[in-house]
């Protein structure tokens, strides 16, 4: 049952498709859907799912939507459902298909973007599960301004092997600690068979539950609603606020550039900061301030990090999963610590009500250990760092969690693919000390921009823990150890990480914020590997993509990539 129609509605949207003789060939269409005169004078809300069956994420999206339409019913609007794609980032990791995942980032927001537009509807609630469907929905609301929301489908609960709570990283690090013959395959499928116990995306502070952070702080989650994991009792309830909440904010006209500003997008980058979060933050807030067409990026990003230490003891460098922080209070109490340092600004949330506002109504579990405080963090510095030097001149994002290494030098190991590297890895080529490089992984040379996850779960398996990883790809935010990536310009371009040699001497300073060779690189031409050619989306991709240092976005004309100190003119 749905309320009633407004006596004297608003001009909505939608109503170049409904109103006037002129449309009743598309009225026409619209009655054999199940609409009625009555939903012609309602709001219609585009319910965009990204449900699929080849993954726990978002198996269960599908179900979760009937509870978003539910809401936008009760509120008065017309739910009208479309679906787009999405692929699996634990599934594809290592393989190939890998080269895949940020390029459905884009193909989702144009989807979502075409499936609206083409139909002029006037909301949306967009259902995410794993990774690049949470920055892809954020991108198309920044791109379209019009009132929406995202509801994220929720974490994963653990699994239990030996009796301790595992996750999928478990399983990565189980493949290397196999190759090493430190375990057997009966332990490597005891682990695998444990890992995933049903639906939700995975359980760590990795890069899904980054972003469902960084949307709640954004404004454009209701906050708390993506905490709650995928099969609480409570999810179906928030699912319903979802639908609520779109007809509500299209019914005043706000829409999402309202909610994506500035000072919004740095009290995302700063949760990222504080909770250990993944470094594919950086790309993804890149990438939704350049579709609202705010200046905001990797140097702002950085700048985030100098001002929030971690204080959550969250995997992949700490203790607790991502349910765990929901039994701690969930975003509310981070929030409110960031609020009583100063450290972020009142924005406004799809909720109706302000970040502080939420923030203050911030319930601690008595006794919690995620959550720490700002006077004794996790580690005395932010998850990660934005370098530059003469082998990345537009920047390399180095990730700060889960170690304490500030400076590394040592001798390069080079090579052209992750595949190439991983095999290494297994052989037992890699020695302590050396410094790994996979280059031809970037944006345009993979193309696609390949997570480098198991090459480091492989090292980290062996008990390989005095090496550093650099490439112009980049990392899960499963991955930790002392690794650089996002390095730019990437190596299919010309950069400086095409012309190093096996053995050249590379040093990090994470202090000094530098990533530098003692080789001439003056003298050197690049030897770029032969490859097929890409075809299809993959070509497309190639062929419109920027660089890693303004968001790998495929939109014509974004930002101009930052340089040190900008973040702070800006």
């Amino acid at each position: 049952m749905t309320n009633s129609p407004p006596s004297d509605p608003p001009k909505w949207r939608s109503t170049i498709i409904t109103a006037g003789a002129n449309r009743a060939a598309a009225r026409s269409y619209l009655r054999a859907a199940g609409m009625s005169d009555d939903d012609f004078k309602r709001p219609l809300i585009a319910v965009v799912n990204t449900w699929s069956s080849v993954t726990p994420c978002n198996m269960h999206l599908g179900d979760l939507a009937e509870h978003v339409r539910r809401g936008v019913r009760e509120a008065g609007g017309v739910p009208i459902d479309f679906n787009t794609i999405m692929v699996t980032d634990g599934i594809s990791n290592g393989t190939p298909g890998m080269k895949a995942s940020l390029i459905s980032r884009e193909v989702i927001a144009d989807s979502i973007e075409l499936a609206v537009e083409g139909h002029h509807l006037d909301g949306v609630v967009c259902v995410v599960g794993c990774d690049k469907t949470i920055p892809a929905a954020a991108m198309a609301l920044a791109r379209m301004d019009i009132p929406g929301c995202v509801l994220y489908g929720g974490t994963i609960m653990p699994g239990r092997h030996h009796g301790k709570a595992i996750s999928i990283q478990e399983v990565f690090e189980a493949i290397g600690a196999r190759a090493a013959g430190s375990i057997d395959d009966a332990e490597l499928k005891a682990v695998e068979s444990a890992a995933c116990p049903g639906a939700g995306a995975c359980g760590g502070q990795f890069t899904a539950n980054t972003m469902a952070m960084a949307l709640t702080m954004l404004g454009l989650s209701p906050m708390g609603a993506n905490d709650v994991p995928a099969v609480h009792s409570d999810k179906p309830a928030e699912a319903e606020r979802c639908g609520r909440i779109a007809v509500e904010l299209t019914q005043k006209g706000l829409n999402a550039r309202q909610f994506i500003t500035r000072e919004s997008l740095m009290n995302a980058a700063l949760s990222t900061s504080a909770s250990g979060g993944s470094t594919n933050a950086v790309l993804h807030l890149t990438a939704i301030a350049a579709e609202a067409g705010i200046e905001f990026g990797i140097e702002d990003c950085h700048q985030a990090c100098e001002t929030a230490p971690v204080i959550c003891d969250l995997k992949p460098g700490g203790r607790f999963l991502a349910n765990d922080l929901f039994m701690a209070g969930g975003t509310r109490v981070l929030a409110k610590r960031m609020m009583d340092a100063g450290f972020i600004a009142d924005t406004p949330t799809v909720s109706g009500r302000s970040m502080f506002e939420e923030a203050r109504e911030a319930v601690e579990t008595p006794g919690q250990e995620v959550v720490r405080s700002f006077a004794a963090p996790v580690i005395p510095r932010g998850s990660y760092a934005v370098i530059y030097g003469n082998i990345a001149p537009e920047g390399a994002v180095i990730k700060l969690a889960g170690h304490e290494i500030s400076r590394f030098e040592g001798p390069a190991r080079v090579f052209d693919s992750e595949h190439d590297a991983f095999n290494a890895v297994q052989a037992g080529a890699i020695n302590e000390g050396d410094v790994i490089v996979i280059r031809y992984e970037g944006p345009k040379g993979a193309p696609g921009m390949p997570e480098m996850l198991q090459v480091t779960a492989a090292l980290k398996g062996r008990g390989i823990t005095n090496v550093a990883l650099m490439t112009d790809g980049r990392f899960s935010g499963a991955s930790y150890g002392f690794v650089a990536g996002h390095v730019a310009p990437e190596a299919a371009v010309g950069g400086p990480v095409a012309l190093l040699r096996e053995g050249d001497i590379i040093t990090i300073d994470v202090p000094g914020r530098t990533i530098n060779t003692n080789a001439d690189l003056s003298a050197r031409k690049p030897e770029p590997p032969v490859k097929e050619p890409a075809r299809g989306a993959f070509a497309k991709y190639a062929a419109l993509v920027a660089s890693a240092s303004q968001g790998a976005v495929t939109i014509p004309n974004p930002p101009a990539a930052q340089t040190p100190g900008a973040a702070q003119k800006a």
